[in-house]
This record gives structure tokens, C-alpha cells and sequence, in this order.
């Protein structure tokens, strides 16, 4: 019998296939055209209790002079020199994917760009947003109070529903007649590309012509039907609802070394290789011919290998049983696998994040 004892350090997960048989293109891939755009504006939060930017700080004091003039109550820049209820701030708002109307409310970001202690219990005064091309004219309007959501960064907050759209800015979703499927990044790949093409191809082509051609690992080209292109809807709709098989994914183990994570993905195979960790053991229980707990023999060992015999094929699933029989802790399991990498030992896609 075997006794191990397993150390939840490091979290490791091993993806293994699904259930389902397929998963929709629109899982898997988005339409070009379909992206988000930011508008940006630069404006005055007043009403602020002493906090704001001062009146030494010229780049506010001189656009609130020009505010007061376009209400027929000019002051001088002099004659602001004691303000200190208003703050210069940098506004953002983020267009969603599937594009918005006019009238629609946008969420609103605040962040003081001058000499501001706090942007609390201030309003934003009605400013215009643009996009993010110089020249592309006014796409909304914000103004609202700002509330602070981090009460250790005062000086950023947020309006929510602060930018009211003045224009429709839709999403582009058709280009000459024809969608771009653009596949996320964790799935692109040439066989996924050329996959998703075939099966569009297969349930829309009519007459045997080519319809959806791969153009590279992201991005698939469909040709809307001369039929269809009046009322694509239906036709792109039918294109998103068609099923993928599960394919074979690519061998990839992900890291993070801020939390100690590894994620594995795909068929990751090791080469011939012996580990050995200094100071950690395994202990075997191995029972006698009448075992009883009592009367175990215990052998204690300090090295693993993985495929002794060199037949090749050992996968990085028995690197991490071994490693959770030694007994190893997180950051030297992490150590380990990216020393096999370097050496050439791991053969798969190996991607570093959290540092």
C-alpha cells in the first residue's frame, strides 16, 4: 500500500477534454468590426472642499476663466488666483463591442492630472468626448458627480452613466459583402481556422463554392451569399450557432509565479529525466504478508525518474505526481519545470505571467 501525503502549495490544473462534443463558432471567435473604442475629454470637477488643484495651477485656472466667460461672467486669471474648489481631470469612457445609439449612457472615468488632493464630493461640469482619432468630432457629452470608489486613490473616481451619446456609433460588422471571424487568442491556430472554414463552407455553400477561406491562424473570410445580403442577420446568425468539434489543443503550460499557479494544457510530454530534490523525501509503505498498520516497512527515497526505461512518452501529469510525492513546494515546482523547458526537456509552449 501507499501512503502520500499531498501539499496544496502550488495549484496545478490539468485540462482534460471536456464533455461536450463541440462548442459554437461564437464561442470561439468574434466578427471584425465587432471592438470597443475609448472617447476621451479633459475637463473641470468643481465643488470641491479645498482639495482641488489651487490657483498657482494655471492649466485649470485658465480653462475655468474661459468657462465663466461663456456665461457672460469673465474673470481673470488673477482674479482666480485663490481658487481652490476646482481640478483640471482627464475623462474616459469605453464604447462597448457591439457599438451604442444616440442617448445611450456610458460609464465615465475620472482622474485628476494637476495638483488635486481629492476629487471627493466634486461634479463634473458638462464637458464634450471625443474619439480616440484627433478630429473626429463630438461623441458625447459627460457631466455628473464623481464618486470615489478607492478611498486610497482619491483623486480617481468614476460617474456612472456620466457620458450621454450624442451620435450612433455602431458596430461595423460587413465590409464589401463579406464578415471577418477573428478567433480568440487561446483557440486561433491554422487547424481551428481551417476547421471553423470548413464547416462553414460544408452547411452554407450551396453549390460547392467556396464561401470561407482561413487567411491565417486568427482570421476566417465568409462571403455573404448575393441572397442573404439584404437581410444578413439570419445568415450570420445560422454561421455563429455552427457547432466546432474539440480539437486537439496545443501543449502549453501557463505560470504564474505571483501566485504559484500552473495550468497545463494539451498532450505536454517530457523527455527521459531523473529529479532529484535535496532534503525531501517519499515514504512507501509497503505491508507485510499479514499487513496491519502496525507493522509497516517504510523506505524513504530522495530521487524520481520518469521514464527510466527510455522509451520517451512520459507526461508532464507524472513530473507533477512526482513532485507532490517528494513533497515539493511551489516555487520549486515552478523552478523545475521551467528548467526542463530551458533544457529542452518539456516539450511544450511554456508562458510566463505574474512577474
Amino acid at each position: 500500500m501507499w501512503c502520500r501525503t499531498i501539499i496544496l502549495a502550488a495549484v496545478v490544473v490539468l485540462v482534460a477534454a471536456p464533455a461536450a462534443l463541440a462548442v459554437k463558432i461564437a464561442d470561439i471567435t468574434r466578427i471584425g468590426g465587432q471592438r470597443s473604442n475609448i472617447l476621451t475629454g479633459l475637463g473641470l470637477v468643481y465643488g470641491l472642499r479645498g482639495t482641488g488643484d489651487g490657483g498657482d495651477f494655471q492649466p485649470a485656472i485658465k480653462p475655468l476663466a474661459t468657462m465663466l466667460g461663456k456665461f457672460a461672467n469673465p474673470a481673470t486669471v488673477r482674479e482666480l488666483e485663490n481658487v481652490n474648489n476646482v481640478a483640471l481631470v482627464s475623462i474616459t469612457a469605453t464604447v462597448p463591442s457591439n457599438g451604442v445609439r444616440d442617448g445611450d449612457k456610458l460609464d465615465i472615468f475620472i482622474t485628476s492630472i494637476g495638483a488635486a488632493n481629492s476629487l471627493r464630493g466634486g461634479r463634473l461640469f458638462v464637458t464634450p468626448l471625443t474619439g480616440p482619432v484627433p478630429g473626429s468630432g463630438i461623441f458625447a457629452l459627460a457631466e455628473g458627480a464623481v464618486v470615489i470608489e478607492d478611498p486610497a486613490t482619491p483623486t480617481v473616481g468614476r460617474v456612472v452613466g456620466g457620458a450621454v451619446m450624442e451620435t450612433d456609433l455602431p458596430a461595423k460588422y460587413i465590409d464589401n459583402g463579406r464578415i471577418t471571424l477573428i478567433v480568440e487568442d487561446p483557440s486561433a491556430s491554422w487547424t481551428t481556422a481551417s476547421t471553423i472554414a470548413k464547416i462553414i463552407n460544408d452547411a452554407e455553400s450551396t453549390s460547392g463554392e467556396i464561401i470561407a477561406t482561413a487567411v491565417d491562424p486568427k482570421n476566417i473570410v465568409v462571403v455573404i451569399p448575393s441572397i442573404e445580403l439584404s437581410r444578413p442577420d439570419s445568415f450570420i446568425s445560422r454561421v455563429q450557432r455552427l457547432p466546432v468539434p474539440i480539437l486537439p489543443s496545443e501543449a502549453r503550460v501557463t505560470i504564474n509565479d505571483r501566485t504559484g499557479t500552473m495550468i497545463v494544457s494539451g498532450d505536454v510530454e517530457i523527455s527521459p529525466v531523473v529529479i532529484s530534490h535535496k532534503g525531501l523525501t517519499i515514504s512507501t509503505v509497503l505491508p507485510t504478508p499479514v499487513p496491519t498498520p502496525q507493522r509497516p516497512m517504510v523506505l524513504n527515497k530522495e530521487i524520481i525518474a520518469l521514464d527510466p526505461t527510455g522509451a520517451g512518452g512520459a507526461k508532464l501529469n507524472d513530473l507533477v505526481n512526482a513532485l507532490d510525492q517528494l513533497k515539493v513546494p511551489a516555487e520549486d515546482r515552478i523552478s523545475i519545470v521551467k528548467e526542463l523547458h530551458k533544457m529542452g526537456k518539456l516539450h511544450a509552449k511554456l508562458i510566463t505571467e505574474g512577474t
